[in-house]
């Protein structure tokens, strides 16, 4: 029987992968909507050559033209952000992947899931700044939430099987960025282009800046915490430059389990996909012999504090990694604007995390003024940096 996917999300990185698997195996799958934020070229390619039922696109000004460009083609065209609510709201496929960027990307998951529609989710985003609301959904509705992120399958692939008592620890594995050789002393000259020179992975602007900020891991640890039900403290993090190990979960018995194979997404994309299956694929296999060393090195948290931020925010619980998450989104896009400098992506971070209106247990309703407060206050802070 063929599986129907949405995806929220197609034109970007993880998106483009996406329909790489599903076109591999049409036999398979069916797509039944489509979704981006401006990049109606890619879009109104994606579904003439797809033909799905429905498309969203987010920028309003752009959904003429691709209504004009798809009129023939029997495919119905949303707009706006309610345009994508409605789609994530569809109870009439089987797995929505959930492949937005950033903070945008929490109420679709939540939409899905409370559709009963089980959710492929590259965008970590969600459990950062929902997971207890989504772990309640998960309860509630019985539906399935499958990672995306290389991280978090190979710990989800490692932990089949197995029972959580039995492990000691998680650790998650990370490049270390562009600048996991730079001096910390030259942080304030890194420019958006060496930033976005990703060593290893081929990923959108946002998650690359993260790479290089090391805020991903950070972010990777909040969301483990919620996919895995262990407690923070069995949450580690090692530095593998070569990228051949995903992650890694060792037992109390002294075993480690590890997920190895080339920094690819399709691989852990597909894997979601067709979970509980496994499906042929033709992407690059992996050869251990063309190995010529596999190291591993502790994170340097004086250089890369963002990772102890993020851990902060995680056992002080409540809307703190909400915070830091809304705020991270829109340092990263100024960073990349030229706004600010690299150095201060972290420095806003912290100060929004440490001003916000901090709420125990918030509801929806909470996050999304979260989001609202979230822009209004680092805008601000950049306005009283520039007059200090």
């Amino acid at each position: 029987m063929r599986r129907s996917v949405g995806i929220l999300g197609s034109t970007g990185s993880i998106g483009v992968n996406a329909l790489e698997v599903l076109r591999h195996h049409r036999d398979r799958f069916s797509i039944k909507y489509l979704s981006a934020k401006s990049n109606s070229e890619r879009l109104i390619n994606q579904a003439i050559d797809i033909k799905p039922e429905v498309v969203a696109i987010i920028d309003a000004r752009a959904a003429e033209s691709v209504r004009d460009a798809l009129k023939d083609h029997s495919v119905e065209v949303l707009a706006g952000r309610d345009g994508l609510l409605e789609l994530a709201s569809r109870n009439d496929v089987d797995i929505c992947l959930n492949a937005l960027v950033g903070s945008a990307g929490m109420e679709p998951t939540v939409r899905a899931m409370e559709a009963g529609v089980d959710v492929a989710l590259s965008n970590k985003e969600s459990l950062v700044m929902a997971g207890g609301i989504i772990t309640e959904i998960i309860e509630r509705k019985g539906v399935k939430l499958i990672p995306v992120d290389s991280e978090h399958s190979a710990i989800f692939q490692c932990l089949t099987g197995e029972e959580n008592a039995s492990v000691k620890r998680l650790i998650l594995t990370g490049s270390g960025g562009p600048f996991r050789d730079r001096s910390i002393d030259l942080f304030s000259t890194v420019t958006v282009d060496e930033a976005l020179a990703h060593p290893n992975w081929e990923m959108g602007r946002k998650i690359t800046i993260d790479s290089a900020t090391m805020m991903n891991k950070g972010l990777e640890v909040i969301e483990a915490y919620w996919l895995f039900k262990l407690s923070v403290d069995k949450i580690d993090i090692v530095i593998h430059p070569q990228s051949i190990i995903h992650s890694m979960v060792e037992f109390i018995d002294g075993s480690v389990k590890a997920q190895l194979g080339y920094p690819d997404m399709k691989i852990p994309i597909q894997y979601a996909l067709t979970y509980p299956e496994r499906l042929e694929s033709d992407w690059e296999q992996f050869v251990p012999a063309e190995l010529s060393d596999i190291t591993f090195e502790e994170p340097d948290l004086e250089k890369f504090p963002s990772i102890r931020l993020a851990y902060e925010t995680l056992a002080r619980g409540g809307t703190a990694p909400a915070a830091l998450n809304v705020a991270n989104d829109h340092t990263v896009e100024l960073f990349l604007s030229g706004t600010i400098a690299f150095p201060q992506i972290l420095e806003i971070n912290e100060a929004a995390v440490t001003s916000h209106n901090w709420v125990e247990n918030p509801d929806i309703s909470d996050i999304l003024e979260l989001e609202r407060w979230g822009r209004s206050f680092v805008e601000s802070n950049i306005e009283e940096t520039v007059i200090a």
